[in-house]
Order: structure tokens, then C-alpha cells, then sequence
């Protein structure tokens, strides 16, 4: 069973106490900077907010019932560990954790047996933190149940995946969920600073270059742990290069030379929050509407290396799929929406295979913007206030007096049809024999569409003008 701060049974350990081990001079520098208190947490301000369940419950406030559990779902590197840390050390609680990629049902129930002892000896509470609790089966996960409904332990558990389809409901039901999120780029820099000069970290052995904290920022995508291990390589290359009879006491710096070789990963000329931003945005999207495929995925490589959230880069592809391909082929919609929800459920760099597959359909697909533009001029129309009343045969007559007034009078059911289609008038009078919003092109699947289309003009007494 692993369990990173204590024998089940045994006393407590000075991680456990809030204090360093012996050997944190050698321990990662991502641990070594890992916050002892609230205050030292950066980011996640609004689950933090004073009030919010998850601080109740590291300040041990969980009201006369008891503290809940928890559920910490976020991306990598946003501080899941730490706060269950500071679930137990704030209110002096003991803290077990397994993870789930190594534990089974008996060491659960290990952990669940040491809790009560822990209680009724010691009158002291037993935090569990669980990691990667979606690798957990629903045995596995129903052996947590107990001990959740009984708070015979506070469980912490922390998950990457959606907990609405990796954690069973009784479990989420018992649970408060707590959403977390990435680090902006502001608190990743301020954390490299404080490593810079914390005793717990460099304390003052290096200094950073600008350019050089640039790109760990950038390469960190709201990561502090990437953030924390790439800083802590780099200045390991740092140190190496330095000539022989250099002053020991003079501060090292790290360079963005000594980072790229570090991550081995060069930096990209790219801003996310300036002009290059939009400007590369916008060529991979023109790339894509004008069928490049080999230039989209350049600049689709451009983003994801430059830091860029795989999640905006989503978001741009399924309009694109609708504004510049459409019915042309709409399987690219498709393609490109279940891009999206993919990319939120698995992250990068995974995320990289899945956003090229939607690009080279967008780009290779037969394009067609007519729905876009039917959809803008119906707009336009509506806003210049054409459009008359609804006709009376299509308004609603399920209310009383409906039928006094005529409504839905004539109305023609289309599946009564042998062909499926009412010959009726739909669109209000001043718009029926005046305006053609659709327009289908003779390029892709809508080529098939446009002999129905015209046919179904001819069925509907409608005048098509191109």
C-alpha cells in the first residue's frame, strides 16, 4: 500500500507536523516550494474565497455534522496534492494517501480500520488523499463509500478527468466538487520568482533572465509543477556550464539559452497575449478555409509550442467547421465537436493528435459558407424590422381561445403528406416571395442538396433568387 507520509498505524511525520524532512535540501524543487499555509497557495481564488466549502474545510469549519469530502478536479500541476496537505496540517488532522494507480480494495480498507483507531484513541480525524481516483473501478470505488457516508475519514480525492464519468454518483453525491484551474501566466511567474529567493528554494543562488522566464511560463501552460521541475533543470545546466574558478557566492544565471537546453524545447517567437496571438489564430484559420492543410497544422504546431489553451484552439476549429466548411461537408462539424470534448477530457500533449486530426478535415473538406451567410442576412432583416405577423395557420393553438381566434386554422401536418412536404406558406407575407437565405453552392455534399433544394422552392410556391 503506499502511503507517502506515515505508517497506517504509526505516529505522525514531520511532513505530516507541516515541517521538512531532513532530506528536503535534496528533495524535488517542486516539493521543496510546495505551500505551507493558505497564504502561500497561488491561484484557485475563487474555491478559496472565505465561505467556500473547500476552505471550511481546510480551516476545519465543517459545521456541527462534520467536514465533507472532497472532489479536486483540475488539470495537472494546479495544486490538488497541496491542498489536501493542507486539508490535514491546518486543522492538525492525520494524513494517509494512496494513489489509485498502485491501491485496491484492501488497502482501502486498511486505511478505513487505522481511521477508527486513529478516532477513538487519539479523538483525531483521518484525512485520505486519493490521486487519480478515476482509475479506480466501481468495486474499488464503492469500498470509499462507507467511510465517506460514516466521516469516518474526510476523503480528498483528485481526478484530471471528468468526475461526471469517472466517479460514481453515490460517491460524487457524499462529495463536495471543486473545480480548479490552471495558473495564469501572472501567478506561474510570480511563483518563479519566489523560488528564485525562498530559503526553500534557490534561495538567491540564481537569477532568472526575462526572456528566459518568458518561455518557462510559456512551455508551463498553468502547470506550477512543469513550471518548478523545467526552472529547477535549467539551472542544473546553469551550474554545470559555469568555468572553473568561478566565486562560489555569486548568484548564477539562468539564461533562456540554458532553459531551451534544459526542456529541449526552443522558444517561440510568440506572444499569447498580443498581436501574434490573434495573427497566428488567424492564419491557421484562414489556412484552413483556404484547404492548406500543411500551413493549418503549421500554425496550429505555432500555438500548441508557443502554450497556447488546446481548449481556444478547439473552440476556433468547430467555427470554422461551421462558418467555412458547413454543408459542404458536415461531417466536419462532427469531427471538429467531438475535437473539443476530447480535448477537455485528455489534455496535451495527446491533445495535439486529436486537434490535427480536426484541422486536416476542415482544411481538406469541400467548403461552403451559405448557411453562414443565410443565417447573417436573416439577421440583418431582423433587425431592419422586415418580417411581418406569423401567419395564422402556424401560431400556437393549444391555449384557451386559440381556436376563436383562428389560430392554427389550415395548418397542414407535412407527415400526412405522401412526400413529407405541406405546400403551405411559412415565412410572413412580406418575406415569402422576397428573399432566399440559403443558397447552396455546387461544391461537396451540398451539390446533392441543391436539386432538392430547388425542388422543394417549386413545392413551396417560393420564388429563389441567387
Amino acid at each position: 500500500m503506499s502511503n507517502s507520509t506515515e505508517d497506517l498505524f504509526g505516529a505522525a511525520s514531520a511532513a505530516e507536523r507541516g515541517e521538512q524532512p531532513a532530506s528536503a535540501g535534496v528533495a524535488p524543487l517542486a516539493v521543496r516550494m510546495r505551500p505551507r499555509t493558505l497564504d502561500e497557495v497561488r491561484g484557485q481564488g475563487k474555491v478559496l474565497r472565505p465561505g467556500s466549502p473547500l476552505r471550511r474545510l481546510i480551516e476545519g469549519s465543517g459545521g456541527a455534522a462534520g467536514p465533507l469530502s472532497a472532489i479536486l478536479w483540475g488539470p495537472p500541476g494546479t495544486g490538488k496534492t497541496t491542498l489536501a496537505h493542507l486539508v490535514a496540517t491546518v486543522a492538525d488532522r492525520r494524513f494517509v494517501e494512496l494513489s489509485a494507480v498502485t491501491a485496491g480494495v484492501k488497502d482501502v480498507r486498511a486505511v478505513m480500520e487505522g481511521a477508527v483507531r486513529e478516532r477513538d484513541l487519539y479523538g483525531r480525524q483521518t484525512v485520505l488523499f486519493l490521486d487519480e481516483i478515476h482509475r479506480f473501478t466501481k468495486a474499488q470505488q464503492d469500498a470509499l463509500l462507507p467511510g465517506v457516508e460514516n466521516r469516518t475519514v474526510i476523503l480528498v480525492a483528485a481526478t484530471t478527468e471528468n468526475p461526471s464519468f469517472s466517479i460514481i454518483s453515490p460517491l460524487l453525491s457524499r462529495s463536495v466538487l471543486v473545480t480548479l484551474e490552471s495558473l495564469s501566466d501572472e501567478e506561474v511567474g510570480d511563483l518563479l520568482a519566489a523560488a528564485l529567493t525562498d530559503e526553500r528554494g534557490f534561495d538567491g543562488a540564481h537569477t532568472l533572465a526575462p526572456d528566459a522566464t518568458e518561455h518557462l511560463v510559456r512551455i508551463a501552460g498553468g502547470d506550477a509543477r512543469r513550471a518548478l521541475t523545467s526552472l529547477e533543470a535549467a539551472a542544473g545546466v546553469a551550474v554545470d556550464a559555469q568555468p572553473a574558478g568561478r566565486l562560489s557566492d555569486e548568484p548564477v544565471e539562468i539564461t533562456l539559452a540554458r532553459v531551451e537546453q534544459a526542456v529541449a524545447q526552443a522558444a517561440v517567437r510568440y506572444d499569447r497575449a498580443g498581436d501574434q496571438h490573434y495573427d497566428v489564430a488567424s492564419a491557421l484559420i484562414k489556412s484552413m478555409r483556404g484547404s492548406d492543410v500543411d500551413a493549418a497544422l503549421h500554425y496550429l504546431a505555432r500555438m500548441l509550442e508557443a502554450g497556447e489553451d488546446p481548449r481556444f484552439i478547439a473552440r476556433r476549429i468547430v467555427i470554422s467547421a461551421s462558418e467555412d466548411v458547413g454543408m459542404g461537408d458536415p461531417t466536419a462539424l462532427q469531427t471538429a465537436v467531438a475535437a473539443m470534448h476530447a480535448v477537455a477530457q485528455i489534455g496535451m500533449p495527446e491533445a495535439r493528435i486529436i486537434l490535427a486530426q480536426a484541422v486536416v478535415h476542415n482544411a481538406m473538406a469541400p467548403k461552403s459558407n451559405a448557411a453562414y451567410i443565410g443565417i447573417n442576412e436573416a439577421i440583418a432583416d431582423v433587425r431592419a424590422g422586415r418580417g411581418g405577423v406569423v401567419p395564422a395557420h402556424l401560431r400556437g393553438s393549444g391555449y384557451a381561445g386559440a381556436e376563436r381566434l383562428g389560430h392554427g386554422k389550415g395548418y397542414v401536418y407535412a407527415h400526412d403528406e405522401p412526400d413529407g412536404v405541406a405546400e403551405q406558406q411559412y415565412l410572413p407575407d412580406d418575406l415569402h416571395d422576397a428573399v432566399s437565405y440559403y443558397r447552396p453552392t455546387d461544391r461537396g455534399f451540398e451539390e446533392r442538396l441543391r436539386a432538392r433544394w430547388e425542388w422543394l422552392s417549386g413545392r413551396l410556391g417560393r420564388t429563389r433568387s441567387e
